[in-house]
């Protein structure tokens, strides 16, 4: 899930956030961000980008665990989720499996690899997407299999969302992530039950949070829409106020059982 331009669907301090989790989200959003920014942005070759992820790891384990030096590069950054990772016991290897995310980000542009099949485009979206979820849910409390499973589904969609919306902008960039001969249509069939099989979750996440949540799982069915209705190889579908309208009223809506009308 991701802010604009980095982690769209990441709700960052936002208002309907409880405001003893704030700090939380967002020590592991600019986590997330700063390894997303040595991935993509500037001009550094891509031994560059794996030499300084490979260092933000050996930081943040060095820091949790005080077994080793740190570099210069983060210092706030890594001090302050250093603190929110012991105040709510975070779990590590969620933001392990992030960078191991970026990494492949940068592998796969570097060689001009594609995803062969789905299956291989889901195993990307286990590490780069789902587990914001579940850093977020386990913040919340919740970690009982059936809300991991809603989340993971809601997260992977959301990736795929916004791989797809972001066709006309990554395919200059070296970046393609729709498998090898898939059918976009097919695709975007598949991301939308995949939302529906999660949705359910916005039942699960409580008080605010989880209106927060009716409004993510809404903006991402109606970005498919757009998506359908476009040729997103050329232009990038945007969402505009009346689209808002109306995801606030689906999600106003939304039915505690499946299949959710979209």
């Amino acid at each position: 899930m991701s802010a604009v331009d980095h982690y769209e669907n990441f709700p960052v301090a936002s208002v309907l956030c409880p405001p003893h989790l704030r700090p939380a989200v967002v020590a592991i959003y600019h986590f997330a961000r700063t390894a997303d920014d040595i991935a993509d942005e500037g001009q550094a070759s891509a031994e560059e980008r794996l030499q300084l992820l490979a260092t933000l790891r050996s930081d943040l384990l060095n820091g949790l665990q005080q077994t080793g030096p740190l570099s210069h590069h983060w210092p706030s950054m890594l001090h302050a989720l250093q603190l929110q990772v012991q105040a709510f016991d975070i779990p590590v290897e969620h933001l392990l499996a992030l960078l191991s995310a970026f990494e492949q980000d940068v592998i796969y542009t570097r060689d001009k690899r594609v995803y062969p099949n789905r299956a291989e485009l889901l195993d990307y979206c286990t590490r780069s997407a789902n587990p914001i979820g579940r850093l977020l849910l386990h913040l919340y409390g919740i970690n009982d299999p059936v809300a991991l499973q809603q989340s993971d589904a809601v997260c992977s969609a959301l990736q795929l969302i916004n791989f797809w919306q972001d066709l006309s902008v990554d395919i200059p960039r070296g970046r393609f992530y729709l498998p090898l001969n898939a059918k976009l249509a097919e695709e975007l069939d598949f991301a939308r039950a995949l939302m529906r099989e999660g949705a359910g979750l916005v039942h699960r996440v409580p008080g605010r949070a989880g209106w927060e949540l009716r409004l993510v799982v809404q903006g991402g069915l109606r970005v498919l829409d757009k998506i359908s209705n476009t040729d997103p190889f050329v232009h990038r579908p945007k969402l505009h106020t009346a689209d808002v309208a109306l995801m606030l009223w689906r999600g106003l809506w939304m039915s505690p059982k499946p299949p959710l009308h979209s």
